[in-house]
C-alpha cells in the first residue's frame, strides 16, 4: 500500500513496483527502506515508529510549527517495549500535535495477541499513559474520520485511537485468518477477493 501512494504521488512507477515487488534483488522489498526516494525512515523493526514520531513531534513544536504527526501501529507491535517507552514520554511533553492509529485486529503472525501477549484492556492502558484514548470501528471510514476530528481538537495530550478492525475485511476466506498476516494470494484467490470487494463497493454505493 504505501509503495502504491508513492507511485501515486510520482516518486517512481508502479509498473516498476508491480514487475519486481517481493522477488530477489528487488527495491521494493517487504519492509520499505529509505535507498527508495520519498522514504525518510525503514521499517521492519518493530517499536520504532511511535519513538521516531515522539522526537518529531517534539522537534514541530519546538519549532513552533502547526503541523501534526501521526504514526500507525499493529497490536503485535504493543508487545514492544520502546512503545511504551515512547507512549510515556508522549504523555509526559503533552504532545497534542501527536495522533497514534493501533490496528487492533487481534491477530499477529505468531496467533492471536491475546495468547502471545495480552493488551486489553487497552483503551486504559493508553489513558494510563496520559493519551486521550478513543476506540472506534477502524473498518468504518465515517467513525474514522470523527476520531481524527477529535484528536485534532484534543488539547494538552497527546491521541490514539483504537481502530478495531477485521483482518481481510470484506474477502470470505481471509477474515480474522492470521495466516494471511504473511502470504500472497494466487491467481484464483485473487480473482475471488476482488470479485467479492467489487459486489461490497457496489453494495455501498447502492445504499
Amino acid at each position: 500500500a504505501y509503495y502504491a501512494v508513492l507511485a501515486e504521488k510520482g516518486f517512481f512507477s508502479l509498473d516498476e513496483v508491480l514487475a519486481s515487488i517481493g522477488t530477489a534483488g528487488t527495491p521494493f522489498i517487504g519492509h520499505p527502506n529509505n535507498k527508495l526516494p520519498g522514504i525518510e525512515m525503514n521499517s521492519g523493526s518493530l517499536g520504532h515508529g511511535l519513538p521516531v514520531c515522539v522526537g518529531m513531534a517534539l522537534g514541530q513544536r519546538m519549532l513552533k510549527r502547526p503541523s501534526r504527526v501521526y504514526t500507525v501501529l499493529g497490536d503485535g507491535e504493543l508487545a514492544e517495549g520502546s512503545v511504551w517507552e515512547a507512549a510515556m514520554a508522549a504523555g509526559h511533553y503533552h504532545l497534542e500535535n501527536l495522533c497514534a492509529v493501533v490496528d487492533r485486529n487481534g491477530l499477529q503472525i505468531s496467533g492471536p495477541t491475546e495468547t502471545v501477549m495480552a493488551q486489553d484492556p487497552l483503551p486504559e492502558r493508553w489513558a494510563a499513559f496520559g493519551w486521550n484514548a478513543i476506540s472506534t470501528p477502524g473498518n468504518d471510514p465515517d467513525a474514522l474520520q470523527a476520531a481524527f476530528t477529535q484528536a485534532r481538537e484534543t488539547k494538552g495530550r497527546p491521541t490514539v485511537i483504537i481502530a478495531r478492525t477485521t483482518k481481510g475485511c470484506g474477502v470470505s476466506f481471509m477474515e480474522n485468518r492470521d495466516e494471511w498476516h504473511h502470504r500472497m494470494p494466487t491467481a484464483q484467490e485473487y480473482e475471488q477477493a476482488m470479485a467479492e470487494l467489487t459486489q461490497a463497493r457496489r453494495r455501498a454505493l447502492d445504499e
